[in-house]
């Protein structure tokens, strides 16, 4: 694990970035004093905020497993073009 002080973290903070992207943990100083460190996310954390709010709030369901191979081979639904413009406009017209 690595140490950087704060200037150098910011003069070079792309790069500090990048190398925790890909796994490294970093440990940030200021006036020799540990205050910090940086780690890459995992898991569900690396799920959009937006979609842990709209999860809490009730309004989408988050997956707890991937889809089978088998569903990616059915057919998909017809729907036909007045039916998705009736949908998407009651949509609209709910807000």
């Amino acid at each position: 694990m690595q140490t950087v002080n704060i200037a150098e973290l910011k003069n070079n903070l792309s790069v500090y970035l990048e190398r925790v992207r890909n796994g490294e943990e970093m440990l940030v100083k200021d006036r020799h004093r540990l205050i910090v460190r940086l780690v890459p996310l995992s898991g569900a954390e690396e799920l959009e905020a937006e979609e842990l709010e709209m999860a809490a709030a009730g309004l989408v369901r988050l997956p707890e497993k991937a889809l089978p191979e088998s569903f990616w081979k059915m057919p998909a639904p017809r729907v036909s073009d007045e039916d998705a413009i009736a949908a998407v406009r009651a949509e609209r017209d709910e807000d």
